[in-house]
């Protein structure tokens, strides 16, 4: 059943309201997204998924999200979110999509048809049995994305899908099977609306929840985030000084000794050590701050 081309009895005057009408419209359709996406199997699937993830993160594997389309671009769009939020390397997270780069901006024709394609973009990034793919396609049956959960699955690698159809094609290739039912869209076919929002709202929930699991938090506070302009430079600091109580000035005079890492900082500040401890005692703890608090009560470690 192709829930995704189904027209949306709810809709079918959309073109004669007003503007005020039509966004009342839009907003009302929206809310139904998340409700989607609180049905119980799924999020226990989604977390058996970043459980997962993040045991390939913790054996040197990588995370790969790809699609095609809407599908691709916002696969693409998460995995480039998480080299300034959380600290990590771009090798580490990353989003295919059919048709490369150009496809980001502009759509490439046939694309998504190709049933060679996907795994020969793998291939290119030397994708192996020790890394995670997630296939995304609303429809639930993308050639390109099928195609590249057949390869990932026959090299031995961990799969997941997401898709907005009930017994959607894909997840008969993913080890972790999300199927999103959101519904028909408010434009017949348009999945960037309802399906898009589901996809996007489902890929914040992996990564960020997989970057918690790895210790690129402390409480709420993003500890691991990469300083690149002015406004993260202030956000560093502000969050050193959020993280242990001292004053703007002291965490700004941490950030620096540092080297500008705000977890370090944090480390260095709670535990009273150096820089060089701080490292340690975060590498004895797999990067996570209140662990590394704890280690540093042992004498041994904090020395």
């Amino acid at each position: 059943m192709n829930v995704t081309e189904q027209r949306n009895s709810k809709t079918m005057h959309i073109d004669e309201q007003s503007t005020l009408q039509i966004l009342k419209t839009i907003n009302t359709a929206d809310q139904e997204v998340p409700n989607a996406l609180a049905e119980p199997h799924l999020l226990t699937t989604l977390a058996q998924m970043v459980d997962s993830i993040v045991n390939v993160f913790h054996n040197q594997g990588r995370l790969f999200y790809i699609g095609a389309g809407t599908s691709g671009r916002l696969g693409v769009l998460d995995a480039s979110e998480c080299v300034p939020t959380f600290g990590v390397e771009p090798s580490m997270v990353q989003g295919v999509i059919a048709g490369g780069e150009r496809a980001v901006t502009e759509p490439v024709e046939g694309a998504e048809d190709s049933t060679t394609q996907g795994p020969l973009d793998l291939k290119e990034r030397q994708f192996s049995a020790k890394d995670f793919l997630v296939g995304i396609a609303a429809s639930g049956r993308t050639p390109y994305v099928i195609a590249a959960l057949k390869y990932a699955r026959k090299l031995g690698s961990k799969t997941g899908s997401i898709s907005c159809n009930p017994h959607s094609e894909i997840s008969q290739y993913a080890d972790f099977p999300i199927e999103a039912v959101v519904g028909p869209e408010i434009l017949t076919g348009s999945t960037r609306m309802k399906a898009g929002t589901a996809q996007k709202l489902l890929l914040n929930m992996i990564s960020t929840t997989a970057m918690i699991r790895l210790g690129k938090t402390y409480s709420n506070l993003m500890v691991d985030l990469k300083p690149t302009n002015t406004k993260l430079n202030d956000r560093a600091q502000r969050i050193i000084s959020e993280a242990t109580g001292v004053s703007s000035e002291r965490a700004h005079k941490f950030y620096l000794a540092s080297e500008k890492q705000p977890k370090v900082a944090i480390v260095m500040i709670m535990c009273d050590v150096s820089r060089d401890v701080a490292l340690k005692l975060l590498d004895h703890s797999s990067g996570h701050i209140a662990d590394s608090i704890e280690l540093a009560k042992k004498p041994r470690l904090n020395s």
